[in-house]
């Protein structure tokens, strides 16, 4: 008598630990595993004293998921789209950093996330002046949403705010490809 009811808790204890490791997986919403990496186009503003300039930015990232609410990534990037105002060119050289993502996972396609962590950033301005360049580190933040194009590709759009000291704030609004392994 013993023997039927142990054997229908052992079977009950698989089948929900079946289903747990599902609805786990569930949550990740990728068809591969928690490590992902992406490309970004990032439209770029610098605002100094005036001064106001918009220039474009490529960058690449790499990360994981931890859980399925939280990861750690990191990017970098160089600009690849100058601004010029009366005479001076302005442009972002390269960037790099390391963040860590508060993600809303849920079951939809749709993934929110608030990004934080810290940024190098060098600019460099040149006339017939001469090259001024600047390389600073400050505390980043953003927020953004990755949307599910299919269960390993996803597409990105996001706002960080990469540096904001002594008058000067650079801002990004980003698109672009995460691919999930």
């Amino acid at each position: 008598m013993r023997k039927p009811i142990a054997l229908m808790l052992g079977l009950a204890s698989v089948s929900a630990l079946a289903v747990s490791q599902t609805a786990t997986a569930d949550i990740y919403k990728s068809g591969g595993g928690s490590l992902y990496a992406g490309l970004n186009y990032s439209f770029i503003d610098i605002e100094s004293g005036r001064d106001d300039v918009d220039v474009g930015a490529l960058s690449a990232k790499v990360g994981g998921l931890v859980s399925p609410y939280f990861g750690l990534e990191a990017r970098a990037g160089f600009g690849v789209d100058d601004d010029q105002i009366d005479g001076v060119d302005y442009s972002l050289d390269n960037f790099f950093g390391g963040y860590a993502t508060l993600n809303l996972a849920n079951e939809s396609p749709a993934t929110p996330y608030l990004i934080f962590g810290f940024t190098r950033i060098e600019l460099e301005a040149q006339s017939a002046l001469g090259t001024t360049t600047e390389d600073e580190t400050d505390f980043s933040y953003g927020a953004g949403v990755n949307v599910d194009i299919t269960p390993e590709v996803a597409g990105n759009l996001e706002y960080m705010r990469y540096y904001d000291k002594s008058g000067a704030t650079v801002d990004g609004l980003g698109l672009g490809v995460t691919f999930s392994f």
